[in-house]
């Protein structure tokens, strides 16, 4: 699992969408089906108007990083000793959907928060979903997320003042629609 900032990012298996106890063989088959979606020579025969070259581009290196790290067995086996280990850093008090996050617009970003017991909240913005692949589009007065067509996923929001974690929820058909409340 990748971290970042207060994100945790799609693990190695996400990347590749293969189950953490698959064997080495159904790895290598996912990480080709995987490279070779991404694979910048393939992406110029193909039009793809909806995922700029960059972004193409960085699937590709993580699709080739994963493999890097899942298809060597030395490296796999210390790669998920790290993985259990910051799941357990990471436990959360609850975990949360969209549905129960509230929206508000700053500018361009929308921001997307959960209340905490401790009375701040949990954040993420429209910028730390479209990192993780997620477009978040204002249409009329309601704000709409969508998922890429993806294994569900899941992120680590950490509450702004006490110590408490929660766990969003996205599953590949997760889609958000509620009345911006400004």
């Amino acid at each position: 699992m990748i971290e970042s900032g207060n994100l945790t990012l799609k693990s190695h298996y996400e990347i590749l969408d293969v189950k953490e106890d698959a064997r080495s063989d159904e790895i290598r088959t996912c990480y080709r089906t995987a490279i070779l979606s991404y694979h910048p020579d393939k992406m110029q025969t193909t039009s793809h108007t909806s995922n700029p070259a960059n972004e193409l581009g960085r699937r590709f290196l993580e699709v080739q990083r994963a493999w890097e790290i899942l298809g060597d067995s030395k490296s796999r086996a210390l790669y998920d000793n790290e993985l259990q280990s910051s799941r357990q850093d990471s436990a959360t008090a609850e975990d949360i959907r969209l549905e129960d996050l509230s929206i508000e617009a700053v500018g361009d970003i929308f921001e997307l928060s959960y209340g905490c017991r401790c009375g701040d909240y949990f954040l993420i913005d429209s910028l730390e979903f479209s990192d993780m692949g997620y477009s978040l589009s204002k249409n009329g007065s309601k704000t709409v997320l969508q998922a890429p067509r993806s294994p569900p996923a899941s992120v680590v929001l950490p509450c702004g003042s006490c110590s408490l974690k929660v766990r969003l929820l996205i599953n590949s058909d997760s889609k958000l629609q509620t009345e911006l409340s400004n």
